[in-house]
């Protein structure tokens, strides 16, 4: 451990932590974001839970995304410590010790495990066991600090929900439920390199190997077109699947054309350019990245609904599906 986290564990307590605090140990917008996509896909789901059985899945859920927020703020407060987005985070702000944020996630991680293997099913608890292993261990320990693919290979942790919403409802991993998988995981790499072109110097000082730090913006800015080109498909594509249909296609059209003339807009960009506007642009499509993903898993639960169903037929839709 780095000098700045041993300081940090090392403090007394000081009483000011506020219950808000250990809120923000679990990164509640994260958290948000997990809900939903977990939701859409135990929604949309072909089989139906009972509501009692689909609230508590949420809950235990979204604790065990609390757990992994918690238990990467106990790990990271010494980077949290030097970089201007994180620094007043309830850990490195000293109003959180890191031994509480430790047993606070550890608490919960077996909190939201067993209790969604018993409210769902065993496979479910078992994929938000390797969801919460595969945040707080393979990103936060090793992949973050080690290799600028942290982001490329760590999405997968965010990628999860949705797949583990579908298994609490069907028993089952099925092509859907890889299909919400992916449009994650391939959002995940522009979405967040996008972040790092404005946000490189806190990474720089923090000696995080973000893509920007290791290469250069220049080949960041290719990257993001690149990853961008590669989730096109894959968005488009899930319309022609039994979880799309003729509303998440007209979306999903509209919405990539804009994210990808978006990551075209970031790669023909010079650096001075992008320099004497403060990044303006490269905000720009980090915010609508965020639109992006929200609204391609709002099209895909809307088409669930008898509504979407009555267009789907009416166009006969379904002859151009794969099911």
């Amino acid at each position: 451990m780095t000098d700045i986290r041993a300081d940090l564990s090392g403090r007394t307590g000081t009483g000011d932590a506020g219950f808000g605090d250990y809120v923000q140990l679990l990164k509640p917008r994260v958290m948000s974001l997990v809900v939903f996509t977990a939701l859409v896909g135990l929604l949309v789901a072909p089989v139906s839970l009972h509501p009692v059985e689909a609230l508590a899945s949420i809950i235990f859920i979204a604790l065990g995304a609390g757990a992994s927020g918690a238990l990467n703020m106990w790990w990271d407060a010494d980077i949290d410590a030097v970089m201007r987005r994180t620094a007043r985070r309830p850990v490195p702000a000293g109003a959180v010790q890191p031994g509480e944020a430790l047993a606070l996630g550890l608490a919960l991680s077996g909190i939201s495990v067993v209790m969604l293997g018993l409210a769902a099913n065993l496979l479910a608890a078992a994929l938000l066991a390797f969801t919460i292993f595969f945040y707080a261990v393979v990103y936060s320990m090793w992949l973050k600090r080690s290799t600028p693919q942290n982001i490329v290979i760590g999405g997968a942790a965010g990628a999860f929900p949705p797949m583990i919403g579908w298994v609490c409802a069907t028993g089952s991993v099925s092509v859907e439920a890889v299909l919400m998988f992916l449009i994650i995981f391939m959002w995940t790499p522009p979405h967040f390199w996008a972040l790092a072109l404005f946000m490189n110097d806190d990474y720089s000082k923090a000696k995080v190997p973000m893509l920007t730090v290791t290469h250069g913006r220049k080949t960041t800015r290719a990257h993001i077109l690149a990853y961008t080109l590669a989730l096109v498909p894959v968005a488009v594509g899930a319309a022609f699947t039994s979880i799309g249909g003729p509303i998440y296609f007209a979306v999903a059209v509209v919405l990539n054309a804009a994210f990808l003339w978006g990551a075209w807009r970031i790669w023909r960009r010079p650096e001075s350019a992008a320099e004497a506007d403060r990044y303006a642009v490269e905000k720009q499509v980090f915010k609508l990245s965020l639109a992006w993903l929200f609204l391609h898993f709002a099209a895909i639960l809307i088409e669930a609904t008898p509504m979407a169903d009555a267009l789907a037929a009416a166009l006969n839709w379904e002859s151009i599906t794969w099911r």
